[in-house]
């Protein structure tokens, strides 16, 4: 039996794991690869040994540390309007990127390119940047330790042969369900269908060299309606690892043309500080102010509103996140970050406490701390909910403002300040009362967060943060 690469790298230990063998190792496997395994995992290990070869390539360059990551996605987008097609595209793509060091010298390149010239020619662009950069005494790669040598399968690939003609049916029969099901839905920007899968390999000198596919299907709708002289727009959309997951495209049209129709007639309300329900799949947006508020970067740089609050209460007493990264087929799920840091389960708030801040490599060594596996981004965060719907929160509220939509963005995480434009639905004795345009929302980071009383049950799970509707006590929303 030939060795695994972990068994190799056990039996080197080197500061510099030998790719030469490690190609080898990887050449000689291709025939029992093709026989044994499905055709991803072959695409996998053709993709290994590319990376392999990067890696050796900048040890012969004389790099004393290496990391590189290649990625290969394919798939097919179509987008029809009216039932006629407008796009249709067939995607094969790819790219590499790899950052060698000297020392703590740093230089980093990519390419969209993967012929073996093209991979040689990159690190050797990467070769001759880093000569000409200054030491950094916090670059470098993840120490070993936080590495993640063989990755859980997180069940993340399912891919689906959906022919062209059946995606353009699928574009077409959204399209008529959304006129069919309201008059006032008078045309169409367009239906959507797109399905993808692709791998992730990375590799680096500490030895680890690991990959995992993924598949990624989703449809969506807009449509637009008009009543009298209001014209408005709106949509829906659908998203999973499996394609039968997917909810069913008139279904998308049908709620695509309803919340549009429920948008007609929009008034203006008077300036006034409210209760406010952002809706569930808006709702993420403000934790993922508080992502870009705790990241590490943000931190070190003292330019954030929470610095130096790790282990005090930034968010209101009822409120727990916690980041799961290895749900079994969860969009935002992966076994390591973009430096092969192995991920793990994390509170991040634990009843409004702030219990740790989002680290990489550099900004945890930054820090003095150790990577909490976020290069390159959140994995799956879940935020503890109630038992009311939306339509209970609504009754909670009393008096105040559902926001549906929110523009621009005048968010500011060195200050907190929050001030965005709003559309949505007016509520009065617990009951929605008319739509609402042109407001805009304004408070700061901090008290909206102490200020949140409740978090729906209606959790929107087509992203990374996992969070049903959340009402806040009090914002001042400003309008005619």
């Amino acid at each position: 039996m030939p060795l695994s690469i972990h068994d190799l790298v056990l039996q080197q230990q080197p500061a510099f794991a030998d790719y030469d063998k490690l190609r080898a190792i990887f050449s000689g496997r291709q025939n029992i690869m093709q026989v044994t395994q499905p055709s991803i995992w072959q695409e996998i290990d053709e993709v290994k040994q590319a990376v392999a070869e990067v890696l050796a390539h900048a040890k012969q360059l004389g790099a004393s540390t290496a990391e590189a990551s290649m990625s290969r996605t394919k798939g097919l987008s179509v987008e029809t309007r009216h039932g006629e097609v407008e796009t249709v595209e067939f995607n094969q793509d790819g790219g590499l990127g790899i950052s060698l060091y000297f020392g703590q010298r740093k230089g980093s390149a990519s390419t969209a390119d993967l012929s073996p010239q093209a991979l040689r020619r990159t690190v050797e662009a990467a070769a001759d940047i880093a000569r000409y950069t200054s030491e950094d005494p916090h670059a470098g790669l993840a120490d070993a330790s936080w590495l993640e040598m063989s990755p859980p399968d997180l069940d993340l690939f399912y891919p689906d042969s959906i022919s062209t003609d059946e995606a353009i049916a699928l574009c077409a029969a959204s399209e008529e369900a959304a006129f069919a099901t309201d008059k006032r839905i008078t045309n169409s920007e367009g239906a959507s269908f797109s399905t993808h899968q692709g791998l992730k390999v990375y590799g680096n000198s500490h030895g680890q060299l690991v990959g995992y596919p993924s598949s990624r299907h989703s449809f969506s709708c807009v449509v637009i309606g008009e009543d009298g002289d209001d014209m408005q727009r709106d949509y829906s959309f659908t998203v999973a690892r499996q394609y039968s997951q997917l909810l069913d495209p008139k279904q998308i049209g049908r709620e695509a043309a309803l919340e549009t129709v429920a948008r007609l007639n929009a008034r203006k309300i008077a300036t006034q500080k409210v209760p406010v329900i952002f809706r569930a799949d808006i709702a993420s947006s403000l934790f993922g102010h508080l992502v870009s508020a705790i990241g590490g970067g943000a931190i070190y740089r003292n330019s954030s509103f929470l610095v130096g609050k790790v282990g005090q209460q930034i968010m209101a007493p009822g409120i727990t996140i916690v980041e799961q990264p290895h749900l079994k087929q969860a969009l935002a799920s992966s076994p390591f970050d973009g430096e092969g840091v192995k991920t793990r389960d994390l509170a991040v708030i634990e009843l409004g406490v702030l219990t740790t801040y989002l680290t990489s490599t550099y900004s945890a060594r930054k820090l003095g701390m150790a990577s909490t596996g976020h290069a390159g981004g959140i994995h799956n965060w879940l935020v503890n909910h109630g038992d009311e719907d939306l339509l209970q929160l609504c009754r909670t509220m009393g008096k105040g403002l559902l926001v549906t939509e929110l523009m621009g963005q005048g968010v500011n995480t060195v200050t907190g300040d929050y001030s965005r434009g709003a559309a949505g639905f007016w509520v009065e004795n617990g009951e929605i009362q008319f739509p609402v345009s042109e407001v805009t929302i304004a408070g700061n980071l901090k008290d909206m967060f102490m200020n949140i009383s409740a978090v729906g049950n209606d959790v929107d799970r087509r992203g990374g943060v996992l969070t049903g509707s959340v009402l806040i006590n009090q914002m001042q929303v400003a309008g005619s």
